[in-house]
């Protein structure tokens, strides 16, 4: 393994390192920011983004992209809300909620691969009308329910203990599915094959339609389980939620080294661009920056990152 790609391997890994040092020169947060309590506010903040970045890890590894995802979230948390507040079983509710958004998933993969049309038009259009559903199932206002078991997976018994949330583990285990599945299963390899060359993939003899139909979908179920830590987070279904949350996801996943042009993708470069992710805003916040100059922070990375992807791609060629 030459310098160069075992520098593209350990890209995010230093990426981490250095957002953790830069916010750990200040003596003025160094104190809390370095803390294990700090560290599981991080954690616990990832848990929505990454679970996110699973989805649109798969997405732009087949060489597309979902703007929608933002909307999907607070789609799926109403959903959710308005379930509970039904007095729906609780299995039943995270059933009906990851369903709902892989429904979200399965119009968009039908949409781009039945009709051929661009990723980047059908879910902006899908971004409002995911929104606009979300306000008109909720009744333009905040869904309020009961107390809920959902209400306790974002968050532990003791705040200072060592303990992690359940959805912390969840994002964990969907992680370590995940990659496996791109690894080790056909319809992994035809997901990076779909995003190398698609007519090529096609002439090898991939069901490019029904992969990406299934790729969406598959996508959307994560979109659907991260409304529903969502929902376990603010303890209400709010369909003004996450507007811009997809810009952190896809610069998560950027940033984790997968690259915009399909075909090269890791899950966990993903997770560990959903770490930079909240470390930044983490640490934004411990040093009482203004939230919009950690606006420009997050839209810079966000440059940054697509440059260096157009880096990498420039020295392949």
């Amino acid at each position: 393994m030459n310098t160069r790609s075992l520098l593209a391997k350990l890209g995010p890994f230093l990426g981490l390192v250095l957002v953790i040092a830069l916010f750990s020169i200040p003596t003025e947060v160094r104190g809390y920011f370095l803390t294990y309590a700090n560290f599981k506010i991080i954690l616990t903040q990832t848990v929505i983004v990454a679970i996110g970045a699973l989805g649109m890890t798969l997405i732009i590894v087949s060489g597309g992209i979902d703007l929608s995802v933002g909307s999907g979230i607070a789609f799926t948390s109403v959903v959710g809300a308005l379930l509970i507040q039904r007095g729906w079983p609780t299995a039943t509710v995270v059933a009906a909620v990851i369903a709902a958004g892989a429904g979200i998933g399965l119009l968009n993969g039908a949409a781009i691969a039945g009709l051929r049309m661009m990723p980047f038009i059908i879910t902006l259009g899908m971004l409002g009308v995911v929104r606009g559903a979300a306000k008109w199932l909720g009744g333009n206002e905040t869904v309020n329910y009961d107390a809920s078991v959902i209400n306790n997976w974002m968050t532990t018994p003791d705040p200072a203990g060592w303990s992690l949330p359940a959805g912390a583990w969840v994002a964990l285990a969907a992680a370590v599915g995940t990659a496996v599945m791109l690894r080790q299963t056909v319809f992994g390899r035809h997901i990076f094959a779909l995003g190398s060359n698609e007519a090529t993939a096609r002439l090898c003899g991939v069901a490019t339609v029904r992969t990406k139909i299934l790729i969406y979908t598959v996508a959307g179920a994560f979109f659907g389980l991260a409304g529903l830590m969502q929902l376990s987070r603010l303890r209400q279904g709010d369909p003004t939620v996450a507007v811009g949350l997809e810009l952190d996801i896809i610069a998560a996943v950027i940033i984790g080294g997968a690259s915009l042009s399909g075909g090269m993708g890791t899950v966990l470069g993903s997770m560990i661009g959903a770490l930079i992710m909240a470390v930044l805003r983490n640490g934004s916040q411990q040093m009482g920056w203004p939230t919009y100059f950690q606006e420009i922070i997050i839209g810079v990375v966000i440059i940054a990152a697509v440059f260096l992807d157009r880096l990498r791609q420039a020295r392949s060629a």
